[in-house]
């Protein structure tokens, strides 16, 4: 044999050497990857392995093993920090309530008292001041409500219908006492969705409560046969910037002498999570707030 042959073997089994050292390595790299991709997605304490003895890839497999802890560790102290917040403020809440329920009891004792102008005027006012107080405790235990929002969430088959009845039904008392005669107007054909029941009612309450808080005798809902519901409520106290910044966490109406709170804002959050959408468009005082699930 010829000295070429054996030049010719030695190049052949060089090529397949690195051809196979290749292609372990673009299969490691691809493991890695999709085993990255599983640890950021659920919640793992795993940690990424190779089954190589290349030094390059054990170098960076222990690279994102240590940015991995360092996320880990991130992660725990914001979820220490919102646990901790959580209690804070739930504590300032029961801690408000108390002397505002003694104050609003007293208040009306001295209203049912014989008082001249002056000192009904200086009630009012009074009266006026502990009304936004609770408002705000309110507002103190739906922003703790909200820390509890989480991403894994079970769901199952409901009837968007029935769901929006009910929730409406819930809310009869509400609307008598504020001389709101709601126009209700729901598909026949059933609305079946894949989501979770108690976050749409709750996705439901946020947006009627903050409904009847700023309506003007006027609200209305409708659920077409696409799975969009539409709610409707006449108001003066929005603008384009109010508009804008609707669902906006801390922001509030203050042309309003009150605020929208976070309700809307709990409200978006869970319609993202359900993988719904939801918008807000305001028009000759009609603000509507549309939901597609």
């Amino acid at each position: 044999m010829s000295i070429w042959f054996y030049l010719f073997l030695v190049v052949l089994c060089i090529s397949i050497f690195l051809i196979t050292k290749i292609w372990i390595m673009k299969e490691e790299i691809k493991n890695i990857g999709k085993t990255l991709s599983n640890i950021i997605n659920t919640d793992t304490n795993n940690l990424i392995t190779t089954g190589t003895n290349d030094r390059k890839l054990k170098e960076l497999a222990n690279l994102l093993n240590n940015s991995l802890k360092e996320l880990r560790k991130l992660e725990l102290e914001y979820k220490n920090g919102n646990g901790e917040l959580k209690s804070s403020i739930t504590n300032i809440s029961h801690d408000l309530r108390t002397p505002l329920t003694a104050i609003r009891g007293y208040l009306d004792l001295m209203d049912s008292s014989n008082l001249d102008s002056k000192q009904i005027k200086y009630l009012e006012i009074i009266d006026s001041k502990v009304k936004d107080l609770t408002n705000l405790t309110e507002q103190l235990f739906d922003f703790s409500k909200s820390l509890d929002i989480q991403k894994t969430i079970e769901k199952e088959n409901i009837c968007i219908n029935n769901v929006l009845e009910e929730t409406l039904v819930s809310f009869y008392g509400v609307f008598k006492e504020h001389n709101i005669t709601p126009n209700i107007d729901i598909c026949d054909e059933k609305v079946i969705r894949l989501l979770n029941e108690n976050m749409v009612k709750r996705i439901f309450e946020n947006i009627i409560s903050n409904a009847i808080k700023y309506s003007e005798r006027f609200f209305k809902v409708k659920l077409y046969c696409d799975g969009t519901i539409e709610f409707s409520n006449k108001t003066t106290m929005i603008d384009c910037t109010s508009l804008e910044k609707m669902f906006d966490r801390y922001y509030t109406v203050q042309s309003a002498k009150k605020s929208t709170g976070i309700g809307l804002s709990i409200a978006k959050q869970l319609v993202d999570l359900s993988g719904g959408n939801i918008t807000a468009q305001y028009s000759r005082n009609i603000l509507k707030i549309k939901i597609t699930f």
